[in-house]
This record gives structure tokens, sequence and C-alpha cells, in this order.
């Protein structure tokens, strides 16, 4: 038996909105570093929070928060 579908739709409860956001956040993170293991890939994620906190992964030597200004300049 599997999980059932959801719907797809912004979180109304603040709380839960910030549970949710904080727990995919981080299975997001851990896939992102996962997939660089175990597939030799280069994987840069950058997530901003609601608040503008970024939270941020690179398994490549660039430091990935230079390389965006870099682009963006």
């Amino acid at each position: 038996m599997g999980r059932g579908k959801i719907v797809i739709r912004r979180i109304d409860n603040v709380t839960s909105r910030q549970v949710t956001f904080s727990k995919r956040r981080n299975g997001l993170l851990k896939k992102a570093k996962e997939l660089a293991i175990l597939c030799d890939a280069e994987v840069g994620v950058m997530i901003f929070s609601s608040t503008g906190k970024l939270s941020d992964f690179s398994n490549s030597r660039i430091d990935l928060v230079d390389f965006v200004q870099e682009i963006c300049e």
C-alpha cells in the first residue's frame, strides 16, 4: 500500500508551512549530497526561505554564493 496523493498548493497555516519547508529543504539537500557522491557529479543547490535566509550545498571547490554573484554581475 502506497502513500496517498497530496494536492500541491500553498500551506495556509504558518507553523505547518515552516515545518514542511524545513523537512523538505533537509531532504532536498540530502538528495543533492547523495547525487554528488553516487554519480560523481558537480552539484549546487541554493534555497531561499520566505524570510530570505540562504541554505546552500555545493560539492565542488567553487563557493556557490561567490559563483552566483559573479554570474549576476
